[in-house]
């Protein structure tokens, strides 16, 4: 009689912990900085239609690296999570911390199940406050363990590096362009040197809480950021050895993929668990 296959969990676990960040180091990286007014969101991203950086309630923004449809699908339900809540009840009862803890528990549940493969992503969602003590930043990984980020975080790509020069670098109270100044920098630097990121290839948005608007998000166009960084800035200069490609905006980069499309809104996504629904 045949022996069935056997792995043993501890195993499972680490084969499936390697699959999901192999996946999420291919993608290009994505810094976040609290500055003297909000939170600052800034990811190298080709594609001007795709984006890694969204809002998702008033005061609350989306961030993520990985497979595009996959956290597409989580930042859906997250919006859609946060509309019900805040209409059952009041609107400053949506919280980044809760919407946090919903995606842990769907990126957990996933992660940890053997039907499906884990999800290739990690995410930030960030709250702005009426003051910086107020402001929130939360850290979510494939296996739905989640961090609260102090000052600078990076995830994706070479995060280890563009931490190492937010580290150095960094300062409570920045201005606006000399955080944005700064985590581009982090952007460019990898193992083997540093490069020049071209406006065109930067995605920039803020959480800025001095915004009359109820909404506090803002997506930076590429005639701001020339105006910030600098009209000269080209494409990438040197001989050093490229970033890493992104399949979340380069298809190509994954011959085993199908080129992300975003979803239609009446796309079927089942909601993360709200935390606040259970006893």
């Amino acid at each position: 009689m045949n022996m069935p296959f056997y792995v043993s969990p501890e195993q499972l676990m680490k084969d499936r912990a390697d699959f999901a960040r192999k996946g999420i180091a291919r993608g290009r990286s994505v810094a976040v900085l609290r500055y003297a007014d909000g939170l600052l969101f800034v990811s190298e991203n080709a594609s001007a239609a795709l984006h890694k950086v969204s809002e998702i309630y008033d005061r609350i923004a989306f961030a993520a690296v990985g497979r595009y449809n996959e956290f597409e699908n989580l930042r859906i339900a997250g919006v859609r999570l946060a509309d019900m809540r805040g209409y059952s009840y009041d609107r400053r009862d949506v919280t980044g911390r809760a919407l946090a803890n919903a995606y842990a528990q769907t990126l957990g549940a996933i992660f940890s199940s053997g039907g499906e493969k884990p999800y290739e992503v990690e995410l930030f969602v960030g709250e702005v406050g009426d003051s910086p003590a107020a402001d929130q930043v939360y850290r979510l990984t494939y296996d739905g363990q989640v961090a609260d980020e102090r000052s600078f975080a990076a995830m994706g790509g070479s995060a280890e590096t563009v931490t190492t020069h937010l580290r150095e670098h960094y300062r409570t109270g920045m201005s606006l362009s000399e955080a944005i100044q700064l985590a581009v920098d982090a952007l460019g630097r990898h193992e083997s040197g540093s490069r020049v990121i071209a406006v065109e290839a930067l995605e920039v948005a803020v959480l800025d809480r001095t915004r009359t608007q109820q909404r506090k998000f803002k997506r930076f166009t590429d005639p701001e950021l020339a105006g910030i960084l600098g009209e000269d800035r080209g494409e990438d200069v040197g001989e050093e050895t490229p970033a890493a490609t992104d399949p979340a905006t380069d298809p190509a980069a994954d011959p085993a993929s199908d080129a992300p499309v975003a979803p239609p809104d009446d796309t079927p996504v089942a909601p993360p668990v709200d935390p606040g629904s259970t006893g």
